[in-house]
């Protein structure tokens, strides 16, 4: 199976399946002398972990982490950083019922088409269980670049049909961990909870919306033609398990304005330049133009609910799938922080790309 690095100099490889012994990441590319935070890669950690909530899927994983390479003394060598999370609360038995069944809108069918060989214990390697592996390698990242300054913040902005409409760089983010939803407003957070119950209760699962705000970039990360730096953000978010969608700027709200309206003119501030306004979410030209990037993330509803569907097994016969397990009613809230690891992943490895862009910067 091809498919599984991410970055270029920054570069992760992920491993394991849902209900196999663990899962892990190995990062390649990472400087030497970054002082390892372990504290704080497991509070990123725990930010995604199930079972924290009552309205989130209850396996009860602590996952705690192990480096297996690539530290020595609490800080970085520069060989490979490897980290490994063991799998300790698997219930594969909740799938002996999908073994021969495609779950709709699961991987079940296209996996099995594709590879003829699928594991069926919670999606395997399709799982969301694999994002663990993504949030140890974006706390790396976001050790990295908090060296630089670069600071990325997420919240829920939507479920359902609960919106929080409100401009990314207006928004209090320091409010995103005082709830359970991680939304940035108390009021709209409680409704959202509710929401997400009253779905759960019903068998059901909601989709929602996750909006980041990336601040302290300097101008100039990204690689045109093909590694635009939006193109690059849009594409680690698409891999994110269940996302549907991903707009920055001013995104498809463009569609409707004149060229008057959305041009973003510049001024100088200080001994800066920056734009009057922001339409273009921080990347012009595919580069950052120091301005501070934000986007927003679509997820849909999550696709195993515990409801009986009708669809059919490997033989194409019809059948009946009933869902068990454990499972998210809705799966923003612990969302957020892979969409902030999957950001800083993409920021960190542009970073490091930039200082090998020009002669004066190598020296």
């Amino acid at each position: 199976m091809a498919g599984n690095s991410f970055g270029q100099i920054f570069r992760i490889t992920t491993f394991g399946e849902s209900h196999g012994p663990g899962i892990g990441v190995v990062i390649d590319g990472c400087p030497a002398g970054l002082t390892i935070d372990k504290d704080f890669i497991q509070n990123e950690l725990d930010r995604r972990r199930p079972g924290q909530s009552a309205i989130v899927t209850q396996r009860a994983e602590l996952d705690t982490y192990k480096i297996l390479s690539g530290a020595f003394e609490g800080k970085t060598t520069g060989t490979p950083l490897t980290f490994y999370i063991e799998n300790t609360n698997q219930k594969s038995k909740d799938y002996s019922h999908i073994k021969d069944n495609y779950r709709p809108s699961h991987a079940d069918m296209t996996y099995d088409k594709k590879y003829g060989n699928r594991d069926y214990r919670g999606g395997g390697r399709s799982s969301a269980r694999e994002t663990a592996a993504r949030v140890v390698a974006g706390a790396v990242a976001k050790l990295l670049l908090r060296e630089v300054n670069i600071s990325i913040r997420a919240g829920v902005t939507q479920v359902g049909h609960i919106v929080l409409d409100q401009a990314a760089q207006t928004i209090d983010w320091s409010q995103v961990e005082h709830n359970i939803v991680r939304c940035p407003n108390a009021t709209l957070a409680k409704q959202m909870e509710a929401h997400i119950a009253e779905t759960k209760k019903k068998g059901d699962t909601v989709g929602g919306q996750i909006s980041c705000l990336i601040e302290g970039c300097p101008v100039g990360l990204g690689e045109p033609v093909f590694d635009k730096l939006h193109a690059d953000l849009g594409k680690a978010m698409l891999s994110i398990n269940a996302v549907k969608g991903f707009a920055y700027g001013s995104g498809f709200g463009a569609v409707s304005q004149y060229g008057s309206e959305h041009n973003d003119l510049w001024t100088e501030e200080g001994n800066e330049l920056i734009t009057k306004t922001n339409n273009s979410g921080g990347i012009q030209g595919g580069l950052s133009n120091g301005m501070p990037i934000y986007f927003d993330v679509a997820f849909k509803p999550v696709a195993t609910i515990m409801r009986d569907q009708e669809s059919v097994d490997n033989k194409g016969q019809v059948s009946v799938v009933s869902g068990k397990g454990r499972h998210d009613p809705c799966v923003v809230p612990r969302a957020v922080p892979i969409v902030e690891a999957m950001a800083a992943l993409v920021l960190c490895d542009h970073y490091l790309r930039s200082r090998i862009g020009r002669i004066d910067q190598m020296l």
